[in-house]
């Protein structure tokens, strides 16, 4: 008699159909060479027996009740199929499981990780966190599971266009990047032909236009210091915004600031290449202002390895958010961020007219795209830097107290030629 579900499900390890009592497997047969085994410790098997070459042959079908009795008939039948065309079922079902292994191992998700792993050490930890989270997020619910061969573009498509979705365009743009770079390495290594993410370029939403930071004009700008003067913040909120305006690097730079980059005796502090966007050490100038803020700040925080720690965790440092909640409690959210401030010194120093762009670039490490010319640049002009930063940090104390802008002319140094530092450099 063919088996029942009724019959499989009671069916007790240790206790036959028969009523026998047993600590050995014993077994169900539902015909067609299909039968359950039932283990003694309770394991209930399906197993199909069969001949092939002569031989007989045993071929596991899976187990009760992740397959139930249904799913087992459907399995022998699939395998009897196999045996009527001159097939081995067990070797065909060696070959899927290789298959399967190969495809895992060549999975999207399996060769982002290799390549974010191969990346990550010439990559700023920030960038390489982004990184492989973008893609956590966005693509490997989607894709990461798919062997990468098999990727197509209208896969792709389909993944990205579900970000523009929601109107997240920029993330799309990033994202459709990273699949392009995981592409490239899969054809590169062999483990794919073509890139999917190449192919797709035509069919996507055209961007809207970049909104740039928030930032204030000129004119706005003495009011906003003198509101920041006033305001009775924390003292590292106010120390992390003041060191901001001054210095004009990234926010981050200035959160994950520690005391061993700064030599206050020489007025320069080194930011090390793993917390800088482009991996590159950045030397930054400090004017008497930037050094009058450490020399408070010491007291406080001098003691440990950062100059902003957080409060809420040993080892942390303040948030990202802490200059911006600044920003927003003194009425200027929206018109202004905490990068705002290298826009600003960046308009105003380009303003003067007199201050080459190349030494305002290079004191807002903004990468070169002409090779050349970077190569010779590498030293960033440090005398340069030295008398801008100054003058910019007492054009802010002049603008704050409504005094008398200052001159460039009185701080640019002498004696220096700017087509011999193109040369040869001055090196930070």
């Amino acid at each position: 008699m063919k088996l029942t579900d009724t019959a499989v499900r009671k069916a007790k390890p240790n206790i036959t159909p028969a009523g026998k009592v047993t600590d050995k497997p014993y077994k169900m047969a539902d015909g067609g060479g299909l039968y359950l085994q039932v283990q003694p410790g309770g394991g209930k098997w399906w197993r199909l027996k069969y001949r092939f070459g002569g031989k007989e042959k045993l071929l596991a079908l899976g187990v009760y009740p992740d397959v139930t009795l249904a799913d087992a008939r459907a399995r022998r039948d699939e395998a009897r199929k196999v045996l009527a065309n001159g097939g081995d079922p067990g070797a065909v079902k060696q070959t899927q499981k290789k298959q399967a292994r190969v495809a895992a191992a060549n999975s999207f998700e399996l060769i982002a990780r290799e390549l974010h792993a191969l990346k990550s050490p010439i990559w700023s930890q920030s960038h390489a966190d982004d990184w492989i989270k973008t893609l956590q997020r966005e693509i490997f619910p989607r894709l990461g599971e798919r062997p990468i061969a098999e990727i197509e573009a209208p896969d792709v498509l389909e993944a990205i266009r579900a970000i523009e979705g929601r109107g997240a365009y920029e993330i799309a743009a990033r994202a459709l990047q990273r699949v392009r770079a995981v592409c490239a390495y899969a054809i590169a290594t062999g483990r794919a032909r073509h890139n999917p993410a190449v192919e797709i370029k035509g069919a996507l939403a055209p961007q809207p236009k970049v909104r740039h930071f928030a930032a204030l004009t000129e004119k706005e700008l003495p009011d906003f210091l003198r509101a920041v003067a006033a305001y009775p913040a924390y003292p590292l909120t106010k120390a992390a915004t003041r060191l901001l305006m001054l210095t004009f690097v990234r926010t981050g730079e200035v959160r994950g600031a520690k005391w061993c980059e700064f030599d206050c005796d020489a007025g320069l502090w080194v930011i090390p290449a793993e917390r800088m966007k482009a991996r590159e050490p950045h030397t930054v100038p400090l004017s008497r202002q930037a050094l009058a803020v450490l020399a408070e700040l010491r007291p406080l925080t001098g003691h440990g390895e950062h100059l902003f720690p957080g409060r809420n965790r040993e080892g942390s440092i303040i948030s990202e958010n802490t200059v911006l909640k600044v920003i927003e409690r003194l009425g200027y959210k929206g018109r202004m961020t905490g990068h705002g401030f290298r826009s600003i010194a960046s308009t105003y120093l380009n303003g003067v007219g007199m201050i080459r762009p190349d030494v305002i670039e290079a004191q807002l490490a903004h990468a070169d795209g002409n090779a050349t010319r970077a190569a010779y640049n590498r030293a960033d002009y440090m005398e340069y830097r030295r008398a801008m930063m100054q003058f910019w940090a007492d054009t802010l104390d002049a603008m704050q107290l409504a005094n008398k802008l200052p001159r460039w002319p009185d701080y640019e140094p002498h004696g220096l030629d700017y087509r011999a530092a193109q040369v040869i450099p001055l090196r930070a």
